[in-house]
Formats: structure tokens, C-alpha cells, sequence
């Protein structure tokens, strides 16, 4: 669809509005990449045979794949199973409305001496990618992250449906069965996008926990702070406190509305987060 993406980075630079049929399109395509992923065999085996069974198939089978390396790769068997247990339950994290990581979804009572070398192995092994609290907005933004506070996703959306055993039936309409997942699973995936243009993401809170920016990142030497919506409803009392406390240059709104600009706020569909950079 080289096309539709030229038409949609031009609607990127210039804030203006997609064409209703090609807004309509690229949400279409933008949903089916949340439950095929970027693997490649997953996505070549899609576009050969427009087969869903085939392709979750083939996701279950990568999923194995990384649970039999996790036993390849590490020498103790209390490891693997700790390991095991953080894979299997981010899911789980990213279902809830809080998505900072939690111990005690992986076991009751958890702690991070306790959990803390199998995190650190599946993001090594590129499993999962870590997000950092910023608990300044300053540069370099590093300098200033919270160790102990941070999310975690799938590196790829499509093992994160597979591990959430969805049908890409249900990710395609968006069923209402999903409302506590989606904004884990958008939030994932603009991450993945956000990670394959180079950037690093942080995310900011207040504090007090009351008011939560998904990510903030440098782009083109400005710190940008950037929300993300699942749908089309784009209230942001977070984003508004962040930028009455930081005066960003502008903000990033991402939902499935169309582009635009306004009081100083980016809107940006969710499918064209392969602009931002």
C-alpha cells in the first residue's frame, strides 16, 4: 500500500485531514497489523493465503518456539519457570488499567529481587522492551527515569494476541469483549513503532498516580509528550496537566480520529504512527 502511505505521511507533515475512504482504509489495515504482527513468516504467510486460522497457526507455533528457548537458554530449571511465568502473564498486565508492570500479577506477594533476571533476560533475548517512568522532563531524559517504575510490552502485537489467544476476528471489529485489553494492546503497539524509528520512550505520571502521559520522547531535539487513545473518544486530562506543567512545543494525540491541529496538539491516527520519528 505504498501509496496509501505516501498519502498519510503528507497528511502527517501538513496536519490535514485524510480522505474519509482512505481513513477508513488505513484503520482497516492498521487493525489487522495488531493481530498479525511484523514477524515476517506470519506476515508473508497472510498476504499468500488471507488465512486467520493459518496465521495464528503459525503465531501459536512461535510462541512454543520462545518457550522451549527459554529452557535452551538458561541453567536453572527455578529460572525458567520464573521466566515462563512473567511471559505468560504480561498479557494479564497490559489488560488492566494501570499497565505499570506489577510483581504481584506474576505471583501473589512477588517482588523484583524475585522476578527481576527473568524481566531482564526477555528483553535481552528482544521478547520484551522495557518503558521507563521520567521522573523529570529534562535531557537527557535517561538521567532522570525511575529504575523500580516501568511497563513492559511484546515486542511484536501479534504474539501478543497469540499469547492472549485472540481470534484476529476479534481484533479486527474490535469487539466489545476486548475494552479491557485495547488500550494495552494500542499502547503496545505504538511502542513497537515509536522503538523501530530509533526513538526511546519514557512515560511521565504526576506523582500522585492521578494523571499518566503514555510516552514522552526526544524528537527532533524537543521532548514531545504523546497520548494514545484506542478509539475516537480523545479526552486528555493528563496530556492537558503535562503541557500546562512543561509548555512542550506541541503534543502528540494519537486515536483513531482523523489528523489535525489544535491549541497545540498534534492529532495523529493510530495507523500513522510509523510518521512519528
Amino acid at each position: 500500500e505504498e501509496e496509501l502511505a505516501g498519502e498519510i505521511r503528507s497528511s502527517y507533515d501538513n496536519n490535514k485531514a485524510l480522505p474519509k475512504v482512505l481513513h477508513s482504509s488505513a484503520l482497516k489495515l492498521y487493525r489487522e497489523y495488531l493481530a498479525i504482527g511484523g514477524m515476517p513468516e506470519v506476515v508473508s504467510r497472510f498476504v499468500e493465503t488471507n488465512d486467520t486460522v493459518q496465521v495464528k497457526a503459525l503465531l501459536d507455533t512461535l510462541l512454543m518456539d520462545y518457550l522451549s528457548d527459554m529452557s535452551k537458554y538458561q541453567d536453572s530449571a527455578n529460572e525458567i519457570k520464573k521466566t515462563r511465568l512473567v511471559y505468560e502473564t504480561l498479557p494479564v498486565q497490559l489488560s488492566k488499567k494501570n499497565t505499570r508492570f506489577q510483581y504481584k500479577v506474576v505471583k501473589s506477594g512477588g517482588r523484583a529481587a524475585e522476578y527481576e533476571n527473568a524481566i531482564e533476560w526477555l528483553v535481552c533475548a528482544n521478547l520484551f522492551s522495557r518503558v521507563y517512568c521520567c521522573e523529570q522532563i529534562k535531557k537527557p531524559l535517561d538521567n532522570y527515569k525511575n529504575i523500580d517504575n516501568f511497563k513492559i510490552y511484546f515486542s511484536d502485537t501479534g504474539l501478543l494476541c497469540a499469547q492472549k489467544g485472540l481470534r484476529a476476528e476479534d481484533v479486527f471489529f474490535m469487539e466489545k469483549e476486548l475494552t479491557d485489553f485495547k488500550g494495552g494492546l494500542t499502547e503496545n503497539y505504538v511502542q513497537t513503532q515509536l522503538i523501530r524509528n530509533g526513538l526511546k520512550p519514557y512515560f511521565w505520571t504526576n506523582g500522585k498516580g492521578t494523571k499518566e502521559v503514555d510516552f514522552v520522547a526526544d524528537l527532533n531535539g524537543s521532548i514531545i509528550p504523546i497520548e494514545v487513545k484506542s478509539g475516537t473518544h480523545v479526552k486528555t486530562d493528563s496530556l492537558n496537566e503535562y503541557t500546562r506543567l512543561y509548555k512542550p512545543e506541541y503534543a502528540v494525540r494519537m486515536s483513531e480520529k482523523n489528523f489535525g491541529f489544535e491549541n497545540n496538539v498534534k492529532a495523529v491516527p493510530l495507523y500513522a504512527a510509523f510518521c512519528i520519528e
